[in-house]
């Protein structure tokens, strides 16, 4: 078992513990993700089941906002140090999300595996989950099982779609395809309805701590992925970031250019940024949104920062206190 406490560097080693033999994980360089100064879970301990993104990324919010977090994941196969699939495609993610987190290894379906679960079940306070509905009942481990059971244990159920839909499989793709996020064949460049989903759990399980304070009784609560990407979608749905959107890029203010050598976000929205923009770009210094929108604004303000380096434009924001930021 990984102790974050009695262990010297927390952040480059990774104890998995089967039986009385620890398995190390590699060195990795540690995740910036620092612990709040406020730590509202402070003494609540936290049992995951859950594998790949989204659950270990809630839990690990969770530890950074002082909860005592524990994570059981089934017996690795040697020479793989974990069984969570997450340990195989990305070893650097894993770590990462696992940092001040204990792991145990146990599998659920033998009575040893359940002795261990039960035991440490016993003394959590919120559950967190991944697997489908049908998976949990199977366990033993469905909702009406479990309060009959710990009375005042909390689940926060992690699944695909929410509700009926909750049997179906899927991963950050699909539900980006879903909620509309996918243009043509470009993958997206993170996984939105994953680490979106992680944080509704993470905030699910201050819902259920809350929730069991007024009445005495655990809850449960389904976080779906699904939802999660809907929620994030809810600006291109608005028309923010469509193409005539003032974030999409129909603002001359708000858009990516190219220039001299390299690139630059700009996001001078506001009027009084505007303002600036244009007056560096020679024009007059208006920042209303019917001058920002007028092509002529685009194109004065796209040839003015072709002419200038990305030194040159960090110097300029930092001047004329206009928000923009560089790249290759």
């Amino acid at each position: 078992m990984y102790n974050p406490v009695k262990d010297a560097a927390p952040q480059a080693k990774f104890l998995l513990s089967l039986g009385s033999q620890p398995l190390q994980l590699p060195a990795i360089p540690p995740f910036a993700m620092p612990t709040l100064p406020f730590q509202p879970l402070r003494g609540t301990r936290i049992l995951s089941l859950a594998l790949n993104l989204p659950g270990p990324a809630a839990l690990l919010r969770c530890a950074r906002m002082g909860a005592i977090c524990t994570k059981l994941e089934a017996p690795a196969t040697p020479p793989h140090p974990s069984a969570d699939p997450m340990a195989l495609y990305s070893p650097q993610a894993y770590s990462d999300m696992h940092q001040g987190i204990a792991v145990l290894q146990a599998h659920l379906k033998t009575d040893d595996g359940q002795a261990t679960l039960h035991a440490e079940l016993a003394r959590t306070d919120v559950l967190i989950t991944s697997f489908r509905p049908s998976a949990l009942a199977k366990l033993g481990l469905g909702w009406a099982a479990l309060h009959a059971r710990y009375p005042r244990l909390s689940v926060v159920q992690i699944v695909g779609a929410a509700g009926t839909r909750a049997e179906e499989p899927g991963h950050d793709l699909t539900y980006l395809a879903d909620a509309g996020l996918l243009a043509g064949t470009d993958m997206p460049p993170t996984l939105y309805a994953d680490m979106g989903g992680a944080l509704m759990a993470s905030e699910a399980v201050l819902q259920a701590l809350l929730g069991r304070a007024q009445t005495g009784e655990g809850q449960q609560l389904e976080v779906a992925l699904a939802d999660a990407a809907a929620w994030l979608a809810q600006p291109h749905h608005w028309g923010l970031t469509t193409p005539d959107g003032d974030v999409g890029g129909a603002h001359a203010g708000y858009r990516i250019y190219p220039c001299a050598n390299g690139r630059v976000a700009v996001a001078a929205l506001e009027p009084h940024f505007a303002a600036r923009l244009c007056a560096a770009a020679g024009l007059p210094a208006q920042g209303d949104a019917a001058t920002l929108r007028a092509p002529a604004t685009h194109v004065a303000v796209a040839a003015f920062i072709a002419t200038q380096t990305r030194a040159q434009l960090d110097a300029l924001a930092q001047t004329q206190d206009i928000p923009l930021h560089t790249l290759p």
